[in-house]
């Protein structure tokens, strides 16, 4: 899981959620004759080549997050880096293809079957007969049962991680020959293509000391294409070297060196050559796409470039600052000598560093993970699934997807499952089972949960209403007021004027604020929200000093124009242009990162509205006038009438105005217009909003906020709170201290086994706590425990898939967690670099990764 996010789970209630007649299952895909899962939204990216066409020879060097805890991958600290070392030097029987599907290993595995059902499943495996530890001695049976006994969970000695699949093996013995392994099972296993992949020797797994310490900093045996030659902490690498034992295809490349380089000095380490492939950030994705762009145009030798620290200097601020430090103020003059030569060096650090880097290129996919959004059932407003589903039907993920992804140019689509991605065999779109986007179905469902618009917001309006006059309401107002939406509408077109603006969000630097009307922050330093209140004058509750925002319904009720009456709530209606005028310029200060410039436009727009404000109230007047000569001079002069009407309309139209965009004064206002944020037994539905605050999460913050602008629209306030990543995790998401939060799940291709623990409902432990596994949303059904139970011991592959899709609609009926797009995967590799780059879901292949001969073009990637 990645820390895009991982997420406490929540106490269930003691009613399963789905009972009959609540939420229909839809039938679903597997039956039908087209395959649902697809296949994958992205292809890879790794500059394929034929091996004749690589050199022979090389060092790769790869950046890691950090240098391995340890090299057993079954222990709890294993990472990224220990699946990477155990990839490229033992054995694994099964590994991904570029769909994340399981395929046998050739260079290990001759054959692998089910060959008996009955009394129990009995697997045979056939070993491939080069196949040798680097210690000569042959892969057999007694690897196979010492890895078993070892992970089995029986031993308590062994302290393993995890044990599934090993847990329900029988035994383990030797076949018709060496090469022969018979597995037998004490309960069917669907997923037995996951177990032994990968596979240590008998030395590692024989004994629990060996198991506990023996692997964590060497691996004296190995048998894979290359070999563990060092670990050297103090430089931070990993060194491995060709196996010369190895009986399969040869390595290209004589040294893998994993070099540990922090994500945010890859930028630097790239420029320096100090690595040659590594996973990069959309900031720094963009630097080298703007070195290539460069070179192509032939820029950078000598001459200034348009982007950088360098890029701000116009002629103008140059010959400002050369005035400065030439000047006769000293000290003024001292300091602009100083802040030149810093600004120099910083130009020509770059400027070196953009050279450096036009040898690289940006090699992109999606990764086998996708980000959701959890949802904390344990407690409070979200224990209840009503109030769940209706947060879920607030969000248009489609616009979630294109914020992210849409920038980088991958395809930005939605992610339809919680077990698997599309292209792997479990996929299928379940999110029927919840339903898309629906702000009126989501208002519905707030409502029948017990959460309405007023509550002691809406006791404070009428007290303002009656006594003073003024229509500034509380800011807890602030989202009904801002939107001017009927409760009881259907505004699924909202989004729209918001996603085309903040599509370049992803890559961009987080303003600090949230962006929302209806939200707040309560991260350090950023304590401010943006809020936009909707108030007329103060002085005078006539139009005629409103400032551009007009009071609709304020003497009457729906279709009743009787004065006084005050049954209808006064609906405050911002000049609707103005308003959509102002969000989209707050949106793009937004993805831009400079929140202050917008809010300097924002005010410019409303004085040139202010300005238009007056010219409409004289042209009321003036058809006032008309109006009342028309009376008095009677029906003869109606064309005259009319003509002046159509040019006062043309006028307002003009002037920022739109039509049918103001109602005249003693509108009633719509039914049942949303008059607040909603409440329920006198507090408000406010939920708290937890997000990382470190420089590496700008896209997942920028998904939150527009995650909570999307919720202010069905009258859910969010309070945002940015939290340090190192505590992101333990401190809030673990401890189940959020409502609602952002993180990731990598996509399994053996759900049955690995999703279980993240999806299963939380059971009481002994202590009397809550045993939630990894389902840290907390919201789990029997329904689901009991399809995952029959998927996994269900032997036919078909039928099994269809139990897991069958469980995945009931999560998504749940409303625990709602999936919204699947990770971007970015790349920087050397652009001489073949058969390496943004793998998708395929496991790499070492072997045949190297650098191109001198005049060799890498194949085109494959299509996705």
């Amino acid at each position: 899981m990645s820390h895009d996010g991982v997420g406490p789970r929540a106490v269930m209630r003691s009613v399963a959620f789905l009972t009959a007649g609540v939420l229909a299952v839809p039938a679903l895909a597997g039956c039908s004759e087209k395959d649902p899962a697809g296949k994958p939204t992205a292809g890879q990216e790794i500059a394929p080549a034929e091996r004749g066409q690589i050199a022979d020879g090389g060092t790769l060097r790869w950046a890691v997050d950090a240098l391995p805890e340890t090299l057993n991958a079954f222990q709890a600290d294993a990472d990224a880096a220990t699946s990477k070392v155990a990839g490229a030097v033992l054995p694994s029987m099964y590994r991904l293809d570029a769909n994340g599907r399981p395929q046998r290993n050739p260079d290990y595995l001759e054959s692998a079957k089910v060959v008996d059902r009955e009394p129990r499943q009995v697997v045979l495996y056939k070993l491939n007969q080069q196949a040798v530890w680097s210690d000569g001695r042959e892969i057999g049976a007694a690897d196979f049962a010492a890895q078993w006994r070892a992970l089995s969970g029986k031993d308590t000695a062994y302290w393993t991680a995890r044990n599934a699949g090993y847990d329900r093996i029988e035994k383990i013995e030797r076949g018709a020959d060496d090469l022969e392994v018979r597995v037998t099972f004490s309960k069917p296993y669907a997923d037995w293509q996951s177990l032994f992949s990968p596979l240590y020797p008998k030395d590692v797994m024989g004994t629990p000391d060996a198991f506990n310490d023996g692997a964590r900093r060497k691996l004296k045996v190995t048998a894979g294409p290359f070999a563990l030659d060092s670990v050297d902490k103090d430089s931070g690498e990993v060194t491995l070297k060709r196996n010369p034992r190895w009986w399969g295809r040869p390595a290209k490349l004589s040294e893998l060196v994993l070099r540990a380089v922090p994500r945010d000095k890859r930028t630097a380490a790239l420029a320096e050559g100090k690595v040659d492939l590594a996973e990069i950030d959309s900031t720094e994705a963009r630097r080298i796409t703007l070195a290539a762009r460069d070179k192509d145009k032939g820029k950078g030798n000598g001459a200034p470039l348009a982007h950088g620290p360098g890029a701000a200097l116009t002629p103008g601020r140059s010959l400002r600052s050369w005035a400065i430090a030439h000047g006769s103020d000293e000290e003024a003059a001292d300091e602009e000598i100083l802040a030149r030569k810093k600004r120099g060096k910083a130009v020509a650090k770059y400027a070196d560093e953009q050279s450096s880097l036009r040898g690289f290129e940006v090699r992109k996919s999606l990764e086998p993970a996708f980000t959701q959004l959890a949802l904390n059932g344990e407690e409070g407003p979200l224990a209840d699934e009503r109030v769940r589903r209706a947060v879920a039907r607030a969000l248009d993920r489609d616009e979630l997807a294109r914020v992210v992804l849409r920038p980088l140019g991958l395809p930005a689509e939605p992610v339809g499952s919680h077990l698997a991605l599309s292209g792997q065999h479990a996929y299928a779109d379940n999110s029927g089972a919840l339903g898309g986007q629906d702000t009126k179905e989501a208002r519905a469902l707030l409502a029948d949960a017990g959460w309405l618009p007023g509550g002691p917001v809406k006791e404070e309006q009428k007290e303002k209403a009656a006594g003073t006059g003024t229509s500034k309401e509380p800011a807890d107002s602030e989202a009904s007021e801002a939107s001017g939406t009927p409760a009881d509408s259907d505004s699924d077109t909202d989004s729209d004027s918001d996603s085309g603006s903040d599509e370049g969000s992803a890559g961009s630097e987080d303003s600090g604020s949230s962006g929302s009307s209806g939200s707040s922050s309560s991260s350090d330093g950023s304590g401010s929200s943006d809020s936009s209140t909707s108030s007329g004058s103060s002085d005078s509750s006539d139009s005629s000093g409103d400032d551009g925002t007009y009071i609709v319904g304020e003497d009457g009720k729906p279709g009743d124009d009787k004065p006084g009456d005050s049954r209808a709530p006064a609906l405050l209606v911002p000049a609707p242009l103005a308003e959509l005028q102002r969000v989209a310029l707050l949106d793009q200060a937004y993805v831009l990162g400079v929140r202050g410039q917008a809010e300097k436009a924002s005010k410019a727009k409303k004085d040139k509205q202010r300005k238009a404000g007056k010219k409409q109230r004289a042209g009321k007047k003036q058809k006032a006038e008309t109006e009342k000569k028309y009376k008095k001079d009677g029906p003869g002069t109606s064309g005259k009438v009319e003509k002046n009407l159509a040019r006062e309309g043309k006028s307002q139209l003009q002037h920022g105005g739109a039509p049918g965009a103001y109602a005249p004064k003693g509108t009633a206002a719509p039914g049942r217009a949303a008059a607040g944020p909603l409440a329920k037994n006198g507090k408000p539905l406010t939920l708290r909003f937890v997000l990382p605050s470190g420089p590496g999460s700008q896209s997942l913050r920028a998904v939150g906020e527009r995650i909570s602008r999307m919720l202010e629209r069905i009258g859910i306030r969010t309070e945002i709170s940015k939290v340090a990543d190192e505590s992101y995790f333990k401190d809030h998401i673990a401890s189940g201290q959020y409502d609602l939060a952002l993180y990731s799940w990598p996509a399994s291709a053996f759900p049955a086994t690995d999703a279980r623990p993240i999806y299963s409902k939380p059971v009481p432990a002994a202590d009397g706590s809550l045993n939630v596994e990894q389902n840290y949303t907390r919201v789990g059904t029997d329904q689901v425990d009991q399809l995952f139970d029959q998927a996994i011991a269900e032997l036919d592959p078909g039928e099994s898939r269809s139990l897991v899709r069958k469980a995945d609609a009931r999560i998504w009926a749940a409303a625990g967690s709602i999936p919204l797009y699947q990770r971007p995967q970015l790349t920087a590799a050397r652009t001489n670099l073949a058969n390496a780059g943004a793998f998708g879901f395929q496991t790499p292949l070492y072997e045949d990764m190297g650098f191109l001969k001198k005049g060799a073009k890498p194949q085109a990637s494959p299509s996705s």
